[in-house]
């Protein structure tokens, strides 16, 4: 049985410039969800790409996930979800869910 991980405490956000003052689309902006800001960015060429960065002044923590042009990054997890939808009810949105009730 895995345990849900601590609650993470983060920094108040503070950003140079604010996201409606930058240019580009709107939906390439961002978003501050819980105090941190997410980005998102979807280039051509890039198939599946993930990277999350945790980072202070002179300190930068990168975590990158890069998958190849198959569906085999998918298969664990819908074979997973197609095993987990007849026991749920209601929605269940994101993997994570039920990973931590494995």
């Amino acid at each position: 049985m895995m345990r849900r991980p601590p609650e993470w405490r983060t920094r108040a956000n503070s950003l140079d410039v604010a996201p409606a003052e930058t240019r580009g689309a709107v939906e390439a902006r961002g978003t501050t969800i819980g105090g941190t800001q997410v980005h998102s960015l979807r280039l051509p060429s890039f198939v599946v790409s993930t990277e999350v960065l945790f980072a202070l002044p002179d300190e930068r923590l990168s975590i990158r996930h890069d998958a190849g042009g198959t569906p085999t990054p998918y298969v664990g997890g819908t074979l997973l979800a197609v095993r987990a939808v007849s026991g749920r009810a209601g929605l269940t949105r994101g993997l994570d869910a039920l990973l931590l009730d494995s």
